[in-house]
């Protein structure tokens, strides 16, 4: 039985969607940001989230809060390994530069 209501465990479900769709899409957006995990990573949470949807109706208070406490931890973690595969990349292109700043012909 599927039983969909509208309450938090949508709008849970849905902001992962999101969230997991911008991990898939982050290969052709920024290509040098994506690791071939990802996309792993993304099927997984997209199954996730429909499961949230589908079956969260049915879910005590407590253990809603306790999928939007995972969720929201996640979501932050997610953010700050994509920032940091940035900031990696940005240091070792930084490195590549000064690495060698005269000619060899000098």
């Amino acid at each position: 039985m599927v039983n969909i209501e509208f309450s938090v465990n949508i709008v849970l479900g849905i902001l992962l969607i999101i969230a997991v769709l911008f991990l898939y899409f982050l290969r052709t957006i920024k290509y040098e940001l994506s690791r071939d995990t990802d996309i792993i990573c993304a099927s997984m949470g997209f199954g996730y989230s429909c499961i949230l949807i589908m079956h969260g109706w049915r879910l005590d208070p407590i253990l809603i809060f306790g999928q939007m406490l995972l969720i929201f931890w996640l979501l932050y973690i997610g953010w700050e390994n994509i920032r940091l595969r940035g900031l990696i990349i940005e240091i070792e292109s930084q490195k590549n530069l000064d690495l060698y700043p005269y000619d060899s012909n000098d």
